[in-house]
């Protein structure tokens, strides 16, 4: 019987595929492409800095309850924007940022369990974790220094009458980590849910409890798989259990957990006795980001069109899925680029254009300004083909599936008419 994910392959009729070019000296692009269109496009050189992902300890520079938001310095010229609906105090409230998880507890049979855990201090004196059924150590939980935001009481709805119930000073240490990238003159955006994402699991410090993803369909699996990330998670901690786990050997979930233990424990490590603002935690290459976060089963091919990039890939999909090494290429013309074979080139020009043309010859305006982004609707030459009727509902179908491409291509979020 086909898997699960090979029936929902088969049903959407979706070729996906990932592009990585590192022709070029000190830049790596990876191209998304959906049926041959691109819809994503990672660009990592020396001038291109990413911080989505990165952790800081900062320093509440203002609090302004007119706004429900707070101004934190975190070191990078510009202070980062907080909003007061993502000052997170719970796991179920970490999930507000984290797409398709499913916090419910669908086993009624084991519910989690409150666990004795006793601090285990290193020689430098700051806190760890360790696994849980680890025979080297008991799991030990890490409390936060103690001027770091790290609430814990139960989440309530955000309401702008309970402004008062945030509690940030200026001049307070809090953790903070980046979940959008700067724009014109505004600095980046932050929350203080922290999340570090592993290849099977995400874990989020302070928020103890356990999600899975929606898209692991078997009862039987779910039950499995938080049956061993209960044995595996040291109090105090949650842990989001991936898609991508289902079927995996413990070994593989205990592999990843503890690697994001230790990433933990270094954030720690790095927090105590640090003046703010200061940044304790960079996510890996994009290379490595986009592999983990996007290469699913859905995905059909993997394009390099660079020797090294190509063995690091295939290393990869090896460990994490060796059934799909199969699906790993190496482009071998020298002549030209992946990209540019592909066509992947001349739609990344375009999506530096204003005007957008479908395929039956209307056309999209795209506008940024400050506060919002407008996109046109134009009918264009097809307008004098038809009834008015039928030239709208054909416009307008393609617009809808244009305008979410290009939304997600542009990285384009916000106030959008």
């Amino acid at each position: 019987m086909a898997s699960v994910p090979q029936l929902y392959r088969h049903m959407l009729q979706l070729r996906k595929e990932i592009v990585i070019s590192a022709r070029k000296e000190n830049e790596v692009r990876i191209a998304i492409t959906e049926n041959g269109q691109l819809v994503e496009l990672f660009v990592e050189n020396q001038e291109t800095v990413r911080r989505v992902g990165e952790i800081f300890l900062g320093k509440v520079a203002k609090v302004i309850p007119g706004m429900n938001a707070a101004f934190i310095n975190i070191g990078l010229g510009q202070d980062a924007f907080l909003h007061f609906s993502d000052v997170g105090d719970s796991f179920d409230g970490s999930m507000a940022y984290l797409a398709d998880t499913d916090m419910r507890d669908d086993d009624d049979d084991e519910d989690d369990e409150d666990l004795d855990e006793d601090d285990e201090e290193q020689s430098d004196g700051a806190p760890r974790l360790t696994l849980r059924g680890d025979p080297s150590s008991p799991a030990a939980p890490s409390p936060a220094r103690k001027q770091v935001k790290t609430p814990s009481a139960p989440r309530r709805a955000f309401s702008t009458l309970e402004v008062s119930n945030i509690n940030l000073q200026p001049g307070q240490d809090i953790l903070v980590q980046v979940t959008r990238e700067a724009f014109a003159n505004k600095g980046v955006r932050v929350t203080s849910r922290l999340s570090l994402p592993g290849r099977f699991v995400v874990l989020v410090p302070f928020e103890p409890g356990i999600g899975i993803s929606k898209k692991v369909y078997s009862v039987r699996e779910r039950r499995r798989l938080r049956r061993i990330v209960r044995s595996l998670k040291p109090k105090d901690v949650g842990v989001i259990i991936r898609t991508v786990a289902e079927n995996k050997e413990e070994s593989a979930l205990r592999e990843d957990i503890e690697k994001l233990i230790n990433d933990w424990n270094s954030i720690q490590r790095k927090i105590k006795d640090a003046e703010a603002p200061l940044l304790v935690f960079q996510d890996t290459n994009i290379t490595s980001s986009v592999m983990r976060d996007l290469f699913t089963y859905d995905i059909t091919k993997i394009v390099c069109d660079d020797k090294k990039m190509y063995k690091e890939v295939l290393d990869y999909v090896q460990w994490a899925s060796p059934n799909l090494a199969g699906n790993v290429e190496l482009f071998k013309d020298q002549s030209m680029s992946a990209m540019d074979k592909l066509g992947i080139e001349e739609q990344i020009e375009q999506t530096m254009l204003r005007k957008v043309v479908l395929p039956s010859g209307g056309y999209l305006f795209i506008e940024k300004t400050e506060a919002m982004v407008v996109i046109d609707v134009n009918s264009g030459r097809y307008a004098a083909r038809r009834e008015q009727e039928l030239n709208s509902l054909k416009t307008n179908l393609e617009s809808a599936r244009e305008v979410a491409r290009q939304l997600r291509l542009r990285d384009i979020g916000g106030i959008i008419v």
